[in-house]
């Protein structure tokens, strides 16, 4: 017997990915489909990113969407506007201490619904 997948069973979660679907398709914006794709996975392979990749892979003052789990592991120094779908306390402070602003995606997808200037770190 073939099991029928069924994708997350957070009510919040489904939520937020229908209204990404939503806006992606409303303002033809592809980022938006892509977060919704991530955060469909099944929970075992969900987005885990530690505050020292954003280190790496970010420049001062831009948008940054991580479609899973923030995690407070490493520094960081640039002042960047961080979203995500959920955020260690730890993350939260040491962005926060760098400067930075942290957000849910439903905050993002309110502020900025066309996606642009977003980059995706998974």
């Amino acid at each position: 017997m073939k099991m029928r997948r069924t994708g997350p069973t957070n009510t919040t979660l489904r939520k937020l990915i229908r209204d990404l679907r939503k806006l992606a398709n409303q303002y033809k914006a592809p980022v938006w489909d892509y977060v919704a794709d991530i955060l469909e996975r099944p929970s075992r392979s969900r987005v885990v990113v530690n505050v020292s990749k954003l280190e790496r892979v970010s420049s001062d003052n831009e948008v940054i969407v991580v479609p899973g789990k923030l995690l407070g592991a490493g520094t960081i120094s640039k002042k960047v506007v961080v979203a995500a779908f959920s955020f260690s306390p730890k993350a939260v402070e040491k962005v926060r201490n760098a400067g930075g602003q942290v957000m849910s995606i439903k905050d993002l997808i309110n502020v900025n619904p066309r996606g642009s200037g977003v980059r995706v770190v998974v």
